[in-house]
């Protein structure tokens, strides 16, 4: 069962995804399969990460991710593609770059739950 949130939160979630461009876990899963180059970031909670993640994913959590990204992907206009639990933070995290000047980044709507029911490779 899916986690209830305060609804204070998804009032900044619904705000934030008025500007993110999202897509699924199968876009994802299409652009690896094409070859498409993308920097892929988790961006939930450290512990969430070592307990399994997006093959190839990095780590940058949402609670630093302003302060840490430039570091990790210098290059503003680098696609980049976040996720966390299901979406919800990735598209805070996703503003909160654009408002940075990323121009080419994507919130994965179901994130690491929709990538797991699909039964998608995983790595710890």
């Amino acid at each position: 069962m899916a986690k209830q949130h305060a609804p204070g939160f998804l009032k900044i979630v619904a705000d934030a995804k008025t500007r993110v461009t999202e897509c699924t876990v199968d876009d994802v899963r299409a652009r690896r399969d094409a070859g498409e180059s993308f920097v892929l970031v988790d961006v939930r909670e450290e512990s969430e990460f070592a307990a399994g993640h997006v093959p190839g994913a990095i780590h940058i959590g949402k609670g630093v991710i302003e302060r840490d990204v430039e570091a990790k992907i210098p290059d503003p206009a680098a696609p980049v593609v976040l996720y966390c639990g299901g979406g919800f933070r990735s598209a805070l995290a996703a503003d909160a770059l654009q408002k940075m000047g990323y121009t080419n980044v994507i919130s994965m709507d179901g994130g690491w739950r929709a990538w797991t029911e699909k039964g998608l490779p995983v790595e710890k």
